[in-house]
Order: structure tokens, then sequence, then C-alpha cells
């Protein structure tokens, strides 16, 4: 996907279980405040899982008006909302472009669950003829899209990206392609919301959730007493813009270049071939035109599985080497918010970027044996001009982002 048009991220939205707002979460984060509680949400108590990050200060009403409340789910108010903040932040007013030069590209891991939820219920306790109507559109993947295009006029192309964690990485690849085909604006990222008890209830099935009851260290990545992950909500989303559309409106600032992109798939279970992800590592950079030496951090996936933490830290070192990079997984205080962590994570790297600073992984106590890595634990000073974000989703799905300085 080389190319020399540049893609610039120019508004960030975060909502985040340690943070509603784009600086509640950045603050938390830089000070290590977690938003991993027990589940609150609705009675967990039957389940092998016991704690989630959850957005409690989530206020939709504020902004959606309540007709298209009861057409959408958790999910998509969180895309809705940060959206419109994404635009405020970016200065980009949608009435003023092009209708079929604004895109809307997001990812999403499993769908509508909480709204699915409450008409799977009234199905098995009333019947057919109770469940409503709008949940035919409210559960598919494409929701969460097709409400931010309905309601801010944007009609270029459009699509929703399907790959676990690592979609949100994917639409952030598909938006700059789109920025290179015709579009000039693009509202993209991803966010989820797959707290519901059939949700969880899949998510456990899975067999690598944490099901500790100590919330301080529920998530911890590569550590040695790592024992799964938790799950979250939120995500971010970003207007991303072609350099050239981006200087023509005099914006009067922008976060980063979205500079690099790859995705890779792992190969069938027995094959004895290595995992995909130092492939994906590795065309990224190239992609970005910069080399290992120029990277300042890495924002590991981080699952928290003492396997999968063990093959991602020997992908990084493969292409880094021991000790060569400085590596952080800053979503340990917020959990994984699947096709929202990636984002998440791209944010985070761009307000580094800003700052000048690296977040910690707090919950990191003893690195678990072979992980030659540099984990950051605390925050730490430092210029950051160039980051890597990996992300993988479940059943093989790699992918890596490469974000610079403008």
């Amino acid at each position: 996907m080389t190319s020399n048009r540049r893609t610039v991220f120019s508004g960030v939205s975060v909502i985040a279980p340690n943070g509603s707002t784009t600086k509640e979460f950045w603050d938390a984060t830089l000070n290590g405040v977690s938003g991993i509680g027990p589940v609150r949400s609705f009675d967990a108590s039957g389940y092998p899982v016991h704690v989630a990050g959850e957005v409690d200060d989530f206020a939709p009403r504020d902004t959606i008006d309540g007709r298209l409340m009861v057409q959408t789910d958790r999910w998509t108010q969180f895309g809705l909302v940060a959206a419109g903040r994404a635009l405020e932040d970016a200065g980009v007013d949608p009435q003023q472009l092009g209708e079929y030069d604004m895109s809307v590209i997001t990812a999403t891991s499993s769908g509508g669950n909480e709204f699915g939820q409450r008409e799977i219920q009234k199905l098995w306790d009333k019947g057919s003829r109770f469940v409503g109507p709008y949940q035919s559109i409210a559960w598919f993947y494409a929701a969460t899209t097709g409400q931010i295009s309905i309601r801010h006029g944007m009609k270029g192309a459009c699509g929703v990206l399907v790959g676990e964690q690592a979609g949100g990485l994917d639409a952030l690849g598909q938006s700059r392609r789109a920025l290179r085909d015709d579009a000039t604006t693009v509202v993209t990222g991803g966010t989820d919301a797959p707290l519901g008890p059939y949700a969880l209830a899949c998510h456990t099935s899975a067999g690598l959730m944490t099901g500790t009851r100590d919330v301080e260290r529920a998530y911890r990545p590569f550590d040695a007493e790592a024992d799964g992950y938790v799950a979250g909500e939120g995500g971010a989303i970003f207007v991303v813009e072609s350099e050239d559309t981006w200087r023509a409106r005099d914006a009067d600032h922008g976060y980063g270049e979205l500079a690099g992109y790859a995705a890779t798939f792992d190969p069938a279970p027995g094959s004895g071939r290595e995992p995909g992800l130092r492939r994906a590592i590795v065309r990224a950079l190239a992609d970005a035109r910069v080399d290992p030496s120029d990277v300042d951090v890495v924002f590991a996936d981080g699952l928290g599985v003492p396997a999968a933490d063990l093959a991602e830290a020997q992908a990084i070192a493969a292409v880094f080497g021991e000790n060569g990079v400085p590596v952080t997984v800053p979503k340990c205080l917020v959990g994984r918010l699947h096709a929202g962590g990636a984002p998440l994570d791209v944010a985070t790297a761009l307000l580094s970027i800003r700052d000048s600073v690296i977040p910690g992984t707090p919950t990191l106590s003893t690195p678990a044996p072979g992980i030659g890595l540099d984990l950051v634990r605390e925050t730490r000073q430092a210029p950051v001009r160039t980051a890597l974000v990996l992300a993988r989703g479940f059943e093989g799905f790699n992918a890596a982002v490469v974000v610079k300085a403008l």
C-alpha cells in the first residue's frame, strides 16, 4: 500500500473504562488508574469470570435523541458519540464537505450484543411477536458505520472490518486506501460492547479469560502470573484526512501520520510454520519506510495468556532484538476491548507522540520466563516520533500499524 500521499489523524475521540473522554482516559492512563472492576451491568455470579472493564459514566442521551436510542445498540452509541467528538476535535464540519468525499469505515468483533440480548430474552419469555423490529438493523456488523454515515451525511465508500482485535487496525488500513482513492475525509476506528450475559458466555467458552477477583492485578500481559485477559468495552474513533485536504483547510492541529499498515494470517495449527505477527511487523515498517531502529515504542497486543504473550515477545524480538525497543500494554488498565482495543492503542500512541511520554504497564510485576523485552512498567518520559501498534484477533488475524509525528 506504499504511496507518497500522507494520511493525517486530525481528530481523536476515546471512550474507555477509565475515562469516557479523551482527556479523562489519558490522565487516568498516565497515572495508572484502572477502569477494571467487578461486573456490574448484570448478575455474573454464575460465571467463571468476575471482573470486566465497563464504561460507567457514559451518557449517550446527552447527544443522541430518543428515537435513535431505541434503534441502536450500546456499541453503536459509543461510535456515534465518539464520531461526533472526533469531528469536533478535528474542526471538520461535514455540511461544508462534499457528501461523496466523506467515508466511514469502522470495526467490530460481534455486533450488537446488548440489543440482541434483550430481544432474545423477549423471544424466550414472550414469543416471536414481541421481538422488536429494530433487532434486524441494530445487531449486524455494519450498524455503527451506517448510523454514523446517515447522521453526518457521509455517502462515500463505507464499510466495516470484522477481525476481532486486529479489525480495528484493518479499519485504519482501509481508511488510508479510501483516501488514496476518492475520499478526502474518513471517520474510522472501532468500538465494542461485548459484556452482556450471552456475549460474556461466548467469551468464557474459549477458556482464555482470567477467573481472578483481584481487580488490581486482573489483566497482566507478559507477567509471570498472567492467567488470561479481561473483557472490556469502548474504543476510539478518528477523523483521518489526506494531507492535502488537511493543509488546505488550515487546520490548527494534527496528531500524526498513519504511515504504515500490514495484515497477515496465521498458518493452520500443527503446520509447523511460524505465526504471522513477525511478517506483519516487517511489512508495516517497510510500508512506512522506517527501520526498526526508528521505532520509539511498541504498543503490544498483550493478550495476557502465557503462550500468546511468549509468541508475541518472540516476534517483537525477532525484528528489534532482545530489549531492543520499549514495549508497553497500557490497556492492562481497561481490558481487552476487542475491535475497540487496537484503535484505543493507536489513540494512546498519538497522544504519546504529542506529549513525549510512554505510558506504562502498571499491572506488570515480574516478566514471564523468555520475555526478552524492554517492558515499560511506569510512565516514562521520552521523545516519541514513531510508534508501532500491534493487534491479534482470535483465529489467526494479525495487524500492525505505524504512526509517526507530522
